[in-house]
């Protein structure tokens, strides 16, 4: 338990009960489907990542009715947001496959599968960015109205995220990383968003970091001679940045031979840092 966040916590045996009958039935669909997954696939599960945050933020602020409210706490949240993403891949996919025609010269598999995925990717991709935009929207109302809303630095942490990404992926994609394409890109600035939204946190705006492993390389950098300029978050920041890269290199291979599994990848490890860090943004724009 040391290595799993403070605030997490499991809802209620009814809520936990449904939320597993959920998941499973959407997992099983969704295997039965199959749907294919490529680079826009990867691209297109960015909103619910972000969706599943702002969904987050606003149960920890106390804006979800109480009725469903257990479906939104950590780790519960990312559950229900999953059910509600497969539920949409699956039947996106399995009722927008056959609209593609594949264009002449091309196995019926294969073009097929391309016409599919692009279809289902778009769908995803919309429906995604619309609820994101809703919930994300609903959130800052919610801080705007309670008077806490305060958005400078979570603008900054975000401008700053997307330029240090940029000149992280223009060098690492030079290198075999370059074959995970744009899949590759949004696992770098997730984390590049992760590691700066930490920072401005702790170094900042006085949030305390609720992930151990998070605060060990903290500790580390309060540590060294240099924190009393440069803060305690630039570690976490240089670590998060370089696991990117390196991981985003060790999956090259897979997104190559076999794209479908090396995707899927690519997407976890883009959620596992693009989730904190849009989190973190929202938190501290609605939290005062």
């Amino acid at each position: 338990m040391a290595l799993l966040p403070e605030s997490f916590a499991l809802p209620p045996l009814a809520y936990l009960a449904v939320l597993v009958v959920a998941v499973l039935a959407v997992a099983a669909l969704l295997y039965a489907v199959s749907p294919p997954v490529t680079e826009r696939t990867v691209l297109a599960l960015g909103p619910w990542m972000v969706l599943g945050s702002a969904l987050y933020v606003l149960y920890q602020i106390d804006a979800v009715p109480p009725l469903v409210a257990p479906f939104f706490g950590s780790p519960t949240v990312y559950a229900t947001t999953f059910v509600l993403l497969g539920a949409l891949w699956a039947a996106s996919s399995h009722l927008l496959g056959s609209d593609d025609m594949p264009p002449a010269g091309i196995a019926t598999d294969d073009r097929a599968a391309g016409g599919e995925s692009r279809t289902t990717a778009t769908v995803l991709g919309v429906l995604g960015g619309v609820l994101a935009l809703v919930v994300v929207s609903a959130t800052l109302w919610v801080g705007a109205d309670r008077g806490s809303l305060v958005v400078v630095w979570p603008t900054l942490g975000l401008i700053v995220s997307l330029a240090l990404a940029a000149v992280v992926w223009a060098l690492a994609r030079r290198s075999k990383v370059g074959l995970t394409g744009w899949a590759g890109a949004l696992v770098v600035f997730s984390h590049a968003l992760d590691g700066v939204s930490t920072a401005i946190g702790v170094d900042v705006l006085g949030f305390g970091e609720q992930t151990p492993l998070a605060r060990v390389f903290l500790e580390v950098a309060a540590s060294l001679p240099v924190a009393g300029f440069l803060g305690t978050g630039w570690l976490f920041i240089a670590v998060k940045i370089a696991l990117a890269v390196i991981v985003a290199w060790l999956l090259a291979d897979s997104v190559r031979e076999r794209p479908r599994e090396g995707y899927l990848l690519c997407a976890f490890v883009a959620a596992v840092g693009l989730g904190p860090g849009a989190h973190n943004l929202l938190l501290f724009a609605v939290a005062g």
